[in-house]
């Protein structure tokens, strides 16, 4: 009878043997899951505050940068206003420039140069343009120039070089024997058949050449 309960400890030993060093190896090939992910996380990468630090920082970065060349194109795009309101738009040749004008224009005054300016285009198709001395000019190839426009406070001026031989006169004197002028108010109404017909006379005749 001892012999058989002997056995029978040895037997159960036996089969607990291989369970206990099974185990033994498994926790030696592989440590504790949370250590691992651990050093796996720290290894992988920085601590999550650092992480987000450097991410907000290089934000702002980014940020200034949009802000000063935004800032930069509207000072580009946004025109010195002189004397009376008068943009300064630099020397150039074409539409453009004449339209970079108008656009400056303040207030009221921009509706009515670009009315203006759609008189001038209607009546002389052929016209060439140009802005000298903050000025647009409006001319015939090879002919100079017939008519101008400058802004004041209250008004537009417009200047037609040969308007001493317009008719009737523009209203407006000049110290010039040959300009006479018109001005443009606010509440002015053009008498848009008149204005026309003074630029189709002016562009016929001989323009300024400066």
């Amino acid at each position: 009878m001892a012999a058989k309960k002997t056995s029978k400890r040895l037997a159960k030993v036996a089969k607990k043997a291989p369970v206990k060093v099974a185990a033994k190896k498994a926790v030696a090939k592989d440590p504790p899951a949370k250590k691992v992910a651990a050093k796996k996380a720290v290894a992988q990468d920085p601590p999550a505050k650092k992480v987000r630090a450097k991410k907000v920082a290089a934000k702002k970065v980014v940020a200034k940068k949009v802000a000063k060349k935004a800032a930069s194109k509207r000072g580009a795009t946004k025109p010195v206003l002189l004397s009376g309101g008068n943009p300064q738009i630099a020397k150039a040749d074409g539409d453009a420039p004449v339209q970079a004008y108008i656009a400056a224009m303040p207030g009221w005054k921009s509706e009515a140069g670009r009315r203006f300016d759609a008189l001038v285009v209607r009546a002389v198709p052929d016209v060439v343009k140009a802005v000298k001395w903050n000025s647009p000019l409006y001319g015939i190839e090879g002919q100079g120039w017939f008519l101008g426009i400058h802004t004041f406070t209250n008004y537009i001026k417009v200047a037609f070089f040969q308007g001493m031989s317009l008719t009737p006169l523009p209203p407006g004197k000049s110290k010039d024997a040959n300009t006479r002028y018109l001005d443009i108010r606010e509440d002015d109404e053009l008498d848009e058949e008149q204005v026309t017909s003074w630029i189709r006379q002016a562009a016929e005749l001989p323009g300024w050449v400066p």
